[in-house]
């Protein structure tokens, strides 16, 4: 059933006209902030790990009022559980898609938004590693603020103060990825919210 729900968002994501808005804006930032900081490629490439990880947050944050609004909207989450299938089952299935659907094709993208940072080979495969360890903590994050937000008016600017906050740490550890135990403190990180998340975004879609 787990995955069978994680197909179901897939084709969901395969489908929306938005499907590039988060790689795309990704490459955007990569490519508009050198003419911001001008033409130091020493102070750009010390500065580009942080650039690229506050844009991957924003672009976990992009399609985070469809992530679940229009389940709510559409009575999905009560047929779901009519049916008996658990909400917690359902999140974890929604975050791995949307992990699936946003970190991925930021992969992808990594190598030319390094060339756009000036980034060095070394450099970005640790960038791209810690991106790989510390991305699902984005989408657990993105989709707790979504079933927090769901049916709210103006729910997009507020799941993204909900999530700033709680993804501090992430950041933190992700920019310092060349720092020891950076990448397990990354790990530890997404495990524990990939455990807690679908609990927590059960928890704020289960009708009272």
């Amino acid at each position: 059933m787990f995955f069978a729900l994680v197909r179901r968002d897939l084709l969901l994501i395969a489908r929306s006209p938005a499907l590039w808005l988060p790689v795309m804006f990704f490459i955007l930032v990569a490519a508009l902030f050198p003419f911001a900081v001008g033409p130091d490629a020493r102070l750009l490439a010390r500065i580009a790990p942080g650039i690229i990880w506050v844009a991957a947050l924003l672009a976990a944050l992009l399609p985070v009022e469809t992530l679940l609004a229009p389940d709510v909207e559409d009575g999905s989450i009560d047929q779901l559980i009519t049916r008996g299938i658990a909400l917690e089952l359902m999140c974890a299935a929604r975050i791995v898609a949307h992990w699936i659907g946003f970190a991925l094709p930021l992969l992808a993208a990594l190598p030319v938004a390094g060339v756009l940072l000036g980034l060095d080979g070394d450099a970005g495969v640790r960038l791209g590693i810690a991106l790989l360890l510390g991305t699902p903590a984005l989408a657990s994050l993105a989709v707790v603020a979504a079933a927090l937000t769901a049916g709210l008016k103006g729910g997009g600017a507020l799941a993204g103060l909900i999530v700033l906050p709680l993804a501090l740490p992430v950041l933190i550890f992700g920019v310092g990825s060349d720092v020891a135990g950076a990448f397990r403190l990354l790990g530890a990180a997404s495990l524990v919210l990939l455990a807690v998340g679908p609990f927590a975004a059960a928890a704020a879609l289960r009708p009272e």
